[in-house]
C-alpha cells in the first residue's frame, strides 16, 4: 500500500498540474474562438492524433511494452537483455510511426469525411478541418515516442518525467492560443487563431520528446537506432498491442464514435462535448490514470513471482483508493456542473446558452467517471498476465452497446445523450471485467471492500445534501467578477469536500493505513483480507 500511494501520489500529482494546465488552456480557448465553426474544426483535428495517442501510445503500446520489458529486465538477462529488446522496438516502432502518419495525412479528406460528414453542410468547414488534421498529425508520431521513453521509466518504477511530459505540452498550447489571438486582433478571423493552435501541437510534441529523450539519458539508459529486427520477442510484443489496442481503448474509441455523432448535431455540439470532458477528464486523469501507470508494473510482478495474494491486495488497495475518490467527484461535478462551467468557461466568445448546454453535458459524462477510472484498475490485471483477448471481447460488447443506445438517444436527446451512452457503456465494460476477472478467481470483492464503498456512499450522500443546499444559494456569483466566482466555488468545495471527509472518517469509509500515509503518522498494519 505504501508503494502504491507513493507512486500514485507522484504520477497523480504531477498529472494534476497537466490537468490545471489544461483546463486554463480549454476556459482561454472557449473566450477567444467560443463554439464556432473555427472551434469545431480545431477540436477535430486535435482528437484525431490525440486519441490514437491515447489508444496506441499510452494505451495499447504501453500495457504491451511495460510487463514485457519489466520481465526482460528482471528475468536472467537482466539491463543487457532490456536494452536490446528496447532497441529493437525503438527500430521497428519508428518506421511504423513514419509510415502510418504519412498514409493517414494522405488519406486525412477521408478520415475527416468518415468522422464529420457533415462538415461539407457549412461552406469551408470540412476543408479547414482536413488542413487543420494534417497540420496537427505529426503530433501523433512525436508523442508515441514519448510513450515508449515513458514505459522504459515506469518499468524501473521512475513515474516523474512521463507524468511531467503533458505539461509541457498544455503549455506550449497556451502560447500558441495567445499567439493566435495576438495576430487575429480585434474582429479578425477566428480560422487565425485555429491555425497557429494546430502548428502548437505539433511543436509541442518535440518539446516533449525532447523533454524524455534527455530524462531517459540522465536515468542512465541509452538506445540506439538500427535497421529494423522483428526478433521474437519484437514480433509477439506486436501480437500483444494488436489486441490491446481495443482492449486498452475502448473509451478512446468511444471518443471516435461520439465525435462522428457530434459532428451530426448543431454547429459547436463537438465543441461543447470536448470542453465538458475537460472537466471529467480532471478526476480521470489524476486518479485513474495514476493508478493504472503504477499497478501495472507492480502487479506484474507480483504475478509472475507467483504472488497471487498479494496481487488480490494491490488490486483491492487501488480499488479502495479509486471509488474513495471518483465518487465524490461524479457526484459533486454533476451537481455543480452549472457553477464549474459559469465561472470557468462562460465569457468572451463562450455564451450562456452555450454554458447552459455544457452544464448538462458534463453531468451526463460524469455518470460513468467510476467505471472509467476501474476500467484502469481492472485491464492490468489481464495485460499483467498477457490476456489480452479478454479485455477486447468486454470493450467490444460495450462499444455495440453505446452504438446501440447512441442510435436512440442522439434524434431524441441530443448532444447531452450521447454523453450518457458513452458512460452507461463505460460502466457496462467495468461489470464485464470484473466479472471475468472474480470467476477466474484472478480479483474478487472482499467483505472488507464491499463494507468501505458502502460507507464512502454514505459520505457521498451526504456531500451531495449539502451541494444541493448550497447550489441556488450562490448561483448570483458563479457568474460575477473574478473574485466572486473564485471565492463561490472555493466555498462549495471547501463546504463539500470537509462534509465528504467528516463524515467518511466517522462511518470508518477511510482505511485506516491510509490515513496514516496520507498524515505522514505511523499506524498499525491492517487486518488481512480474507
Amino acid at each position: 500500500m505504501s508503494s502504491l500511494i507513493k507512486n500514485v501520489g507522484t504520477i497523480g500529482g504531477l498529472t494534476m498540474v497537466s490537468r490545471i494546465f489544461g483546463f486554463a488552456r480549454d476556459m482561454l480557448l472557449a473566450r477567444v474562438l467560443g463554439a464556432g465553426l473555427a472551434a469545431d474544426a480545431f477540436q477535430l483535428a486535435f482528437t484525431l492524433p490525440n486519441t490514437f495517442r491515447r489508444l496506441f501510445a499510452e494505451g495499447a503500446f504501453s500495457v504491451a511494452f511495460v510487463p514485457t520489458y519489466s520481465r526482460a529486465l528482471h528475468g536472467e538477462g537482466g539491463e543487457t537483455a532490456a536494452a536490446k529488446f528496447a532497441d529493437d522496438v525503438l527500430s521497428v516502432f519508428l518506421w511504423i510511426l513514419l509510415v502510418f502518419s504519412a498514409v493517414m495525412m494522405i488519406a486525412m479528406p477521408g478520415i475527416v469525411w468518415l468522422l464529420a460528414r457533415d462538415f461539407q453542410e457549412v461552406p469551408g468547414k470540412f476543408e479547414f478541418a482536413v488542413f487543420l488534421s494534417r497540420v496537427t498529425f505529426p503530433y501523433l508520431a512525436l508523442v508515441s515516442l514519448v510513450a515508449m521513453l515513458s514505459g522504459l521509466l515506469n518499468a524501473r518504477s521512475r513515474f516523474a518525467p512521463g507524468a511531467f511530459a503533458p505539461v509541457l505540452l498544455n503549455i506550449v498550447l497556451i502560447g500558441g492560443i495567445i499567439t493566435g489571438w495576438w495576430l487575429r486582433g480585434p474582429g479578425g478571423d477566428d480560422r487565425i487563431v485555429a491555425e497557429a493552435l494546430c502548428v502548437a501541437v505539433s511543436i509541442a510534441g518535440v518539446v516533449q520528446l525532447a523533454y524524455m529523450w534527455w530524462a531517459v539519458r540522465r536515468a542512465g539508459l541509452k538506445l540506439h537506432w538500427h535497421l529494423p529486427r522483428l526478433t521474437p520477442e519484437v514480433k509477439k510484443l506486436g501480437m500483444l498491442i494488436l489486441p490491446a489496442t481495443f482492449g486498452a481503448g475502448i473509451y478512446q474509441i468511444s471518443q471516435f464514435v461520439d465525435t462522428f455523432f457530434a459532428t451530426s448535431l448543431a454547429q459547436g455540439s463537438l465543441t461543447l462535448l470536448k470542453l465538458a470532458d475537460r472537466l471529467n477528464q480532471l478526476p480521470l486523469g489524476i486518479v485513474g490514470i495514476a493508478l493504472g501507470t503504477a499497478i501495472l508494473p507492480m502487479l506484474s510482478r507480483h504475478i509472475h513471482s507467483g504472488d497471487a495474494q498479494e496481487a488480490q491486495r494491490l488490486q483491492g488497495n487501488a480499488f479502495e483508493i479509486a471509488t474513495l475518490l471518483t465518487l465524490p467527484a461524479a457526484a459533486a461535478l454533476a451537481i455543480c456542473a452549472p457553477a464549474f462551467v459559469t465561472a470557468f468557461f462562460v465569457g468572451g466568445r463562450f455564451t450562456e446558452a452555450d454554458g447552459a448546454i455544457m452544464a448538462q453535458i458534463v453531468a451526463a459524462l460524469v455518470a460513468g467517471l467510476p467505471a472509467y477510472v476501474i476500467v484502469k484498475i481492472l485491464n492490468p490485471g489481464f495485460f499483467a498476465r498477457e490476456d489480452m483477448r479478454t479485455p477486447v471481447w468486454t470493450a467490444l460488447a460495450a462499444l455495440i452497446v453505446n452504438i446501440a443506445i447512441n442510435l436512440y438517444v442522439v434524434e431524441h436527446y441530443g448532444i447531452v445523450g450521447l454523453a450518457g451512452a458513452t458512460a452507461a457503456s463505460a460502466s457496462l465494460n467495468c461489470i464485464l471485467l470484473y466479472t471475468v476477472l472474480h470467476r477466474r478467481g484472478w480479483f474478487h470483492f472482499t467483505a472488507k471492500i464491499a463494507g468501505r464503498i458502502a460507507r464512502q456512499l454514505i459520505a457521498v450522500a451526504a456531500m451531495s445534501a449539502l451541494l444541493w443546499w448550497m447550489m441556488p444559494m450562490m448561483a448570483p456569483y458563479y457568474g460575477g467578477g473574478v473574485f466572486e466566482r473564485i471565492w463561490s466555488l472555493a466555498a462549495l468545495c471547501t463546504a463539500g469536500g470537509a462534509v465528504f471527509f467528516v463524515v467518511a472518517f466517522l462511518v470508518g469509509a477511510l482505511d485506516k493505513d491510509l490515513v496514516a500515509m496520507l498524515t505522514r503518522r505511523r499506524a498499525k498494519p491492517a487486518a488481512t483480507e480474507e
